[in-house]
């Protein structure tokens, strides 16, 4: 086609006949083309391919034509009708705060928010160093030896965990045991990726646990850490019942309170799931948020996603690399490991970048901030009569409301708040990284509490508070990003 510089002069002056914004196949190649496959129009065409029961016997009913600027103007009006409340639910959604550094140069940059799968990943080396630290993130928290870059989100990395456990167990059964506290949707998904492969799913309270082990053996168990409800439980004895049975114990834990609580790997899990979401990455409607999976090393062959490990290139420098992949589009079918292992790249790379922007010593403190938040809200409840049904517990409260849930949760909601709400006499409220001091008293006067916010005592466990180092290699200890923009 000629430049425009090349085209007549009368052609330019009249805008109809210049080429349309919307570039499509001209009515001359329109006709070429139903020429050479022997249609005489459109029409005809259609009706010869289109099955008749399923062809539709009336023209769709659509609306007018509007301009684009009429468009958004009309998606703006309909934008504005929604309510931004705020949102106390928790399980496994949070709040947070993404650094402005983080926000503008990776999740606002389309060098790092159009990467998809690195099917040449050598040649994406800034993408390869955040994904290794990620993985030494979620090594250092759970304090497993392995991890791999990322899976779609917390239910499926369980339900991924699931088939791991099956696949490595020594275990014949085909029983699964999931706690009575394990996140909602992350039973449902594991309910549903068992189904066709024959695996019986039996909720279990935790607290008995070790007793249904003993009566009838499964392959595997999975454990919430803290519970969906708030509660802090003691781990060990469980899995070492689960161990006992010859058993798989998968754990999915919440990574910011593993900065303060003994992690999986020093309670005995085998396996370790769960959410990055609260490492700076924005809530989004259910997603995308990246899931973690960590493991014993004898399970590595047998992991599902992809490693990324770190070699020597001729020149004696590191060089970052896909060590391990295992989906059905890296390797053989009959070798896959899974074909819904999806990584979550760009959450994953937010993730590790908030671990290398705080460092250790920063997501204690924002662990330690929200966990006195919880306390100091129970403080007030306590102060009206309004009891926490656990002792223990990191950011959400489980509390008993006879009668009254319903009535506190609307009361809530016109204040702006989103309390989780279990049946009539029973709700939850998980306080996180953005919850203020005049939010928690906005709360606690919902039930009458009249105080100000006063920073009540730690009532994590003694024998569960973590010992051990976490983020100790030098990318997390400077205190500052360099970011590779090249993705």
């Amino acid at each position: 086609m000629p430049t425009p510089a090349a085209l007549p002069l009368t052609t330019l002056e009249n805008p109809s006949e210049f080429i349309a914004r919307h570039i499509g196949i001209s009515p001359a190649d329109e006709q070429m083309m139903l020429s050479v496959i022997g249609e005489a129009s459109r029409r005809a065409l259609i009706d010869s391919i289109v099955p008749r029961a399923i062809a539709r016997a009336t023209p769709m009913e659509l609306p007018a034509p509007v301009t684009e600027a009429a468009a958004l103007d009309e998606l703006k009006a309909l934008a504005q009708q929604n309510q931004i409340l705020k949102s106390f639910i928790g399980q496994g959604y949070h709040g947070t705060h993404t650094p402005g550094v983080i926000l503008r140069n990776i999740l606002e940059n389309p060098a790092w928010y159009t990467a998809y799968t690195p099917y040449q990943a050598e040649i994406s080396q800034g993408r390869m160093e955040a994904l290794v630290n990620f993985q030494t993130m979620v090594c250092d928290l759970t304090a497993l030896p392995m991890a791999n870059a990322s899976m779609l989100d917390e239910a499926t990395a369980a339900a991924e965990a699931m088939t791991l456990a099956a696949r490595v167990g020594k275990s014949k059964s085909t029983r699964f045991i999931v706690a009575h506290d394990v996140l909602p949707q992350t039973l449902e998904v594991v309910q549903t990726r068992a189904r066709p492969l024959g695996f019986t799913v039996d909720v279990v309270h935790a607290n008995q646990v070790a007793e249904a082990m003993a009566a009838a053996p499964a392959f595997a168990v999975l454990l919430q850490y803290p519970g969906v409800n708030g509660q802090l439980r003691d781990l060990r004895p469980i899995i070492d019942a689960v161990h006992a049975a010859a058993g798989v114990a998968i754990v999915a834990a919440d990574l910011l309170a593993l900065t303060l609580l003994t992690p999986p790997g020093e309670l005995g899990a085998d396996i370790a799931i769960g959410t990055t979401q609260r490492f700076g990455m924005p809530m989004g409607a259910g997603g995308p948020h990246a899931a973690y999976m960590a493991c014993r090393d004898d399970f590595k062959r047998s992991m599902p996603g992809r490693l990324v490990g770190v070699s020597v290139d001729t020149h004696g420098h590191p060089a970052y690399r896909l060590a391990l992949q295992t989906r059905e589009q890296h390797i053989r079918r009959e070798k896959a490991t899974s074909n819904i292992c999806t990584a979550q790249v760009l959450p994953a790379v937010i993730a590790s970048m908030y671990a290398v922007y705080h460092g250790p010593d920063g997501l204690r403190d924002i662990a330690r901030d929200v966990h006195s938040k919880a306390t100091a809200l129970a403080a007030l409840l306590a102060s009206v009569g309004q009891p926490v049904l656990h002792s223990h517990y990191f950011d959400t409260l489980l509390l008993h409301v006879p009668g009254r849930a319903g009535t506190i949760s609307e009361e809530a909601r016109e204040q702006g708040f989103l309390l989780n709400v279990i049946d009539d006499n029973t709700l939850t409220i998980s306080v996180d990284e953005t919850t203020t001091e005049a939010e928690v008293e906005a709360v606690a006067r919902l039930f009458g509490a009249t105080g100000a916010f006063i920073e009540a005592h730690n009532v994590i466990p003694d024998d569960l508070k973590r010992e051990s180092d976490f983020l100790t290699h030098e990318v997390f200890q400077k205190r500052r990003i360099y970011l590779c923009l090249t993705a």
